[in-house]
């Protein structure tokens, strides 16, 4: 479970940490203190995506940081994983767990074990079928996840394959005349001999072509004042030490060093003389260094931006002559390729269609029991599994949809055309319920799962958010009073202004603050009879 959650500097969120529990935790307050802020926080925490635009106004960095207590997990230090996210205006993105670095993918694929968020959109994703076969191979788990793996492995092949095979080099003047441009594009790059890193030294040779004067005359300027100067006024040092280099060690010892300084510029002017007669260019040399450039900038305008990709694409053209050339035997042997793989596939996507027709009857059964206990007695989830005309699809040959029959007499229909929000936000809850029972996911998170709900619903969804309290830590942002009422920890969000600022605060309330929040929640006022009523649900909930 989540123990600690630090947040800074997102949205009107300042910094604030805030200590939870195990059990239901209830976050209440006004429409813009920053409830929802507290849950996209936990969303980004969880490695979803996130905007600058969310960075708190006049700062540089938003920061998200939660301790979770997993006694059994093999991270845990003393039962506990610190698992933190720091994200820059300019895009910068650091995550860590435990202190060390992860990726946001990393990041994502750990936290998908620890935390599942249901927000506001998620009702909305319910409407879209593409998710339903989802939920179905989530709830079926690891027995469907080998296979459909192995099958996705195999579909990716199989998807690359027949690309290949729609490859139309047109008919055999087509692809003569393919040949012709591949080959004489080919013979271009053979003839030129290209050799890596040739461009930077034929550059450097022109430069100094191209600055021969100036070298020679500066090299020349180098050497006179060497010889004339320097060497000589040394060479006489040299003589004067070794008169009296017997009378001291440490005129030995300077005396030697002068030794190796002379012998040292002896040999830089011996260098600088050498350097200066190869700057000795003639004209065929300029001109067969700038034929070679020229030849080598036509190139990369044609073929690659640099002597390595115009290689590379020499590398392809050979290849892609070799197809061409050899292209009925080539198509035969991917023909023969995807027949295979198509055998495989079809194995593995009537497994996986075995399956789902068994679990989907299985699921239904569970969900409708579930919308049983949240008051919609009538409502039947119908789950349909269909061949999809027995076309290959990233998940199989499936086509997985919900269907809901909401009154007795009347024929099963899809959500979208038939389910209302408050019967949508039902129906994902009983889903979640189910779904939870499964995964063992230790903290799950609902964000105004009450909408479109009230009365003897809301008191259902209440009951049903309890229960499933017991086996895992909840976090449920609510305006009604009666899941309010049902919390087992409640904390009021609010907002003031400081230095000009407005800021998120959160509270843990106490019994008596607890009282007033659900009589504010409840009827808009707080006194003492609405306090009073406020207690008295308080105690029927709990």
């Amino acid at each position: 479970m989540i123990t600690t959650l630090h947040i800074k500097n997102i949205g009107i969120i300042e910094d604030i940490s805030v200590n939870f529990n195990e059990g239901f935790n209830v976050l209440t307050g006004e429409t813009g203190a920053g409830k929802t802020l507290i849950i996209d926080s936990l969303a980004i925490l969880a490695g979803g995506r996130f905007s600058k635009e969310m960075i708190r106004k006049g700062e540089e960095y938003s920061f998200v940081e939660a301790n979770c207590y997993l006694p059994e997990h093999k991270l845990a230090i003393e039962g506990n994983i610190t698992v933190s996210r720091e994200i820059y205006a300019n895009g910068r993105n650091t995550c860590k767990i435990n202190g060390r670095l992860v990726t946001v993918t990393e990041l994502k694929c750990f936290m998908k074990d620890i935390i599942d968020i249901h927000g506001q959109q998620d009702n909305q994703n319910m409407i879209d079928t593409s998710t339903h076969i989802k939920y179905l191979d989530n709830y079926i788990g690891k027995e469907i996840l080998n296979i459909k793996n192995k099958y996705q492995e195999l579909f990716l092949d199989y998807s690359n394959i027949k690309s290949e095979l729609k490859r139309n080099y047109g008919d055999e003047k087509e692809k003569q005349r393919k040949l012709d441009l591949l080959n004489y594009q080919l013979n271009e790059i053979k003839q030129a001999n290209l050799k890596e890193n040739e461009e930077e030294e034929l550059e450097s040779i022109r430069k100094r072509m191209l600055n021969s004067e100036k070298i020679v005359e500066n090299l020349q300027i180098a050497k006179s004042n060497i010889g004339e100067n320097a060497i000589d006024s040394i060479d006489i040092s040299i003589r004067a030490l070794e008169k009296i280099e017997y009378l001291d060690k440490n005129y030995e010892e300077k005396l030697e060093k002068l030794k190796t300084i002379y012998y040292d510029l002896q040999e830089i002017e011996r260098e600088i003389t050498d350097e200066k007669e190869k700057i000795d260019f003639n004209e065929e040399e300029r001109a067969q260094t700038e034929t070679r450039l020229d030849l080598i900038y036509s190139l990369k305008r044609k073929y690659g931006n640099t002597i390595t990709e115009i290689l590379k694409y020499k590398e392809d053209i050979e290849n892609e002559i070799q197809t061409i050339s050899n292209l009925e035997e080539y198509t035969n042997n991917l023909k023969e390729k995807l027949n295979k793989i198509d055998k495989e596939m079809f194995d593995l996507a009537n497994q996986m269609d075995k399956l789902r027709k068994k679990y989907a009857n299985i699921l239904e059964k569970n969900i409708n029991k579930e919308l049983e206990e949240l008051e919609m007695p009538n409502a039947k989830i119908n789950i349909k599994v269909e061949l999809n005309d027995n076309q290959y699809q990233e998940n199989g040959i499936n086509k997985v949809e919900f269907y809901i029959l909401t009154n007795i007499g009347e024929e099963s229909k899809p959500l979208a055309k038939i389910a209302s929000g408050g019967e949508l936000s039902r129906i994902m809850l009983a889903i979640k319920t189910v779904l939870a029972n499964i995964d063992k996911v230790p903290t799950m998170v609902f964000d105004e799962i009450d909408t479109g709900i009230s009365g003897i619903a809301a008191k259902a969804v209440a009951q049903k958010m309890k229960r499933i309290a017991k086996t895992h830590q909840i976090f449920v942002i609510t305006h009604l009073a009666v899941i309010a009422a049902s919390g087992e920890y409640n904390y009021n969000i609010s907002k003031k202004v400081e230095n000009n600022k407005t800021k998120t605060v959160i509270k843990m309330l106490d019994k008596n603050e607890e009282a007033k929040e659900v009589a504010k929640i409840a009827t808009g006022e707080i006194n003492e009879k609405t306090i009073s009523y406020a207690q008295e649900l308080i105690s029927i909930s709990k």
